[in-house]
């Protein structure tokens, strides 16, 4: 895949996230929930105003400007890629890692929080109350994915 190709994964996670996230601002009130597939998702609107579990909250600035810092890095890391041949796992993954940063650091840069919205129906509350976005997922399928396109070119 060439490097349009990638971009455009990228670019479509962004655009297809924030497509759900507006959605689901628009027509669910918070924590509201919904089923979906059966029963095997929920979707519930949820205002993450931290990172993965509200972490740091109380430090909202600080958090998005990480996030920030740490999307620019990885772009930076991305294009770097495409000076050499090959390793398209590792591309891939970065692809997916940056449409998910990308959309989680949009919302966190002008929403001041980030919109959450799939969950799981387990029985364990603790775990109930997680809730995520396709830019949850894109971001750690794409970390696994560059975990292996690194040990693949190793």
């Amino acid at each position: 895949m060439a490097v349009i190709g990638f971009a455009a994964l990228a670019m479509g996670i962004f655009l297809l996230d924030l497509f759900l996230k507006n959605r689901i601002e628009k027509n669910l009130k918070e924590g509201e929930e919904q089923p979906l597939c059966k029963g095997r998702l929920l979707i519930r609107k949820y205002h993450n105003k931290g990172a993965f579990l509200d972490a740091g909250e109380k430090k909202q600035g600080l958090v998005a400007m990480l996030s920030l810092g740490l999307t620019l890095f990885m772009t930076v890391v991305f294009l770097a890629t495409f000076s050499f041949r090959g390793n398209s796992t590792l591309k891939a993954g970065l692809a997916l890692l940056l449409g998910g940063a990308y959309s989680n650091t949009y919302d966190r840069l002008t929403r001041k929080y980030v919109v959450d919205y799939v969950s799981f129906p387990v029985k364990n509350k603790r775990f109930r109350r997680i809730v995520f976005n396709i830019s949850d997922f894109c971001i750690i399928i794409g970390a696994l994915l560059m975990a292996l396109g690194e040990a693949k070119r190793k």
